[in-house]
């Protein structure tokens, strides 16, 4: 602003020497002390006067630049800067001309929208011998079926699942996501086709039931709207075998597992009764998919939230969903049986209630175990009636008491470092591959219930923390422990837009089942 107020000779340069033999004598040592600015200022007036003599010799108005049209630029530019917008633009784009029309039509363009928007890799130039241009892959495929890409779960009573619907090459495929065999909770996850849809000409895409004894056939997908969605299988006849449907099951038994059903039934009882309801009932009829979107994670997360497999009762293997809730984190079913519908909260972890484990001998004996428990569970209670009688006296709701860790004879050190752990005497796994050491340990409850998912009730337990992939969950009154191991799968398109959107999603998820 100074150098302005020079240029304009409204500043302090003139101004400023007048004042200056107005100072007293005191103002006038200390200015004299200070670098002299006089050359710098009349090197700025020279400045000046150079500019103005410049634009003397010019109009007072001078001419505006030229402007530059994009309908002049070559049509080698305009292809490099189309196919840097969103392929959702384009058609708008098109309408603004016959030139903008005409280069829209260049499949550069829409070659690298399906790469950068969809991630397909494929080379998509082998297109042209079936006539099919990456225009048609992106407007009738990839940017029509958008809405069903991610992870879902079926409508398939309380057996619920897991869908994740990819772009895999020039296909839109639909994963059915199982658990790996039990007790093996460390193997990777086993996935099935179930749908798959692509282009086989340029009219519109086709979808594909991917069951059955003879081949893709005819489906049908309807988008019922943004986060669900529902399939139907035109061709029913497929799945169909002159014995019925038992024969039809031991068929596809023998097939898929090369065994007979005696053989496996008690080992994979869940999965196969899974497995049965998709194969030989819901195909017949319109099976709808929710959509399920992972939990979000905080910096202060014990561990990073997602999908995780493991052990459940006798009825093999599931997978679940830790996420984190403040004070609070919930193990939800994304797969379930009839005792425990999918959608259900199976436990619960108290994080401002942190256990301090016995030493391992001490911790061999379930009573010593029980007993630490139980003062927990009991503490909790305490604090909540503590809590209730300040919200009915009107008093705020303040901090929460201290946690009192029990002072335990014997105890191993409260730290995060890792301590040895065991399973007390009687209690039973289907894992005997446990982890031998913890991070930590918290306070739970767990959700049992009898067959029809009767009389749910939560019981208390400890949730033990094995490391950044594994977790584990004691269940005091049944006497049994559950190990989960983290789905180490990549999901594309299964963030949630907001936490609030995630905390929809899991009550939406648990209503169904409710």
């Amino acid at each position: 602003m100074a150098v302005c107020a020079r240029l304009c000779g409204v500043g302090p340069s003139r101004g400023c020497r007048r004042r200056q033999q107005r100072r007293d004598p005191a103002e006038t040592a200390a200015a004299d002390s200070e670098p002299d600015t006089d050359l710098e200022e009349e090197r700025i007036e020279a400045g000046a006067a150079e500019l103005c003599s410049e634009w003397s010799g010019r109009s007072s108005s001078p001419s505006p630049p030229p402007r530059c049209s994009l309908l002049e630029l070559p049509p080698e530019l305009l292809v490099e800067i189309f196919a840097s917008l969103p392929g959702t633009d384009l058609p708008s784009l098109a309408q603004v001309c016959t030139k903008f029309c005409r280069i829209l039509h260049n499949d550069t363009i829409w070659r690298r929208r399906c790469r950068e928007e969809y991630g397909v890799c494929e080379n998509l130039r082998k297109l042209e011998i079936t006539g099919v241009s990456c225009r048609d892959v992106y407007a009738k495929l990839l940017h029509r079926y958008r809405h069903i890409l991610g992870l879902w779960q079926p409508d398939i009573g309380p057996y619920g699942g897991l869908l994740n619907v990819v772009v895999d090459g020039l296909f839109i495929i639909g994963w059915m996501y199982l658990p790996p065999h039990d007790p093996h909770v460390d193997d990777p996850m086993r996935f099935k086709p179930l749908f798959r849809i692509h282009l086989m000409e340029r009219k519109s895409a086709t979808v594909e039931c991917m069951y059955g004894h003879r081949g893709p056939h005819n489906g049908h997908i309807q988008i019922v709207k943004k986060d669900e969605f529902s399939t139907k299988c035109n061709q029913t006849e497929h799945h169909r075998m002159s014995g019925g449907r038992q024969e039809e099951f031991r068929t596809w038994l023998r097939e898929e597992w090369g065994r007979t059903l005696e053989d496996i039934f008690h080992e994979h009882m869940q999965e196969l009764i899974l497995m049965k309801f998709i194969y030989t009932s819901q195909y017949d009829n319109c099976l709808t998919y929710r959509r399920i979107y992972l939990p979000p994670s905080h910096p202060d997360d014990l561990i990073r939230p997602g999908l995780f497999k493991g052990t459940y009762g006798s009825h093999g293997l599931e997978i679940v969903m830790l996420s984190f809730h403040g004070k609070h984190a919930r193990v939800t079913k994304i797969t379930g049986d009839p005792n425990i519908p999918a959608g259900q909260q199976t436990v619960e972890i108290d994080l401002m209630h942190r256990i301090q484990l016995p030493n391992v001998e001490s911790l061999c004996n379930f009573n010593e175990l029980s007993r630490i428990v139980l003062e927990a569970q009991e503490q909790v209670r305490q604090e909540q009636q503590r809590q209730e009688d300040r919200t009915e006296d009107g008093e705020s709701s303040g901090p929460p008491t201290e946690v009192r860790e029990p002072e335990n004879e014997g105890a191993a050190p409260l730290k995060e470092e890792p301590v040895q752990f065991v399973l007390p005497v009687g209690v039973s796994s289907r894992n005997e591959n446990y982890p031998r050491t913890c991070r930590m340990c918290f306070y739970g409850t767990g959700l049992i219930a009898g067959h029809g998912f009767t009389s749910p009730e939560r019981t208390p337990g400890v949730f033990i923390l094995f490391d950044e992939d594994r977790f584990g969950f004691i269940w005091l009154e049944l006497k049994s422990f559950s190990l989960y191991s983290r789905v180490q799968a990549t999901f594309r398109n299964a963030d949630a837009p907001s936490p609030q959107a995630f905390e929809e999603m899991l009550k939406n998820i648990q209503s169904l089942t409710s």
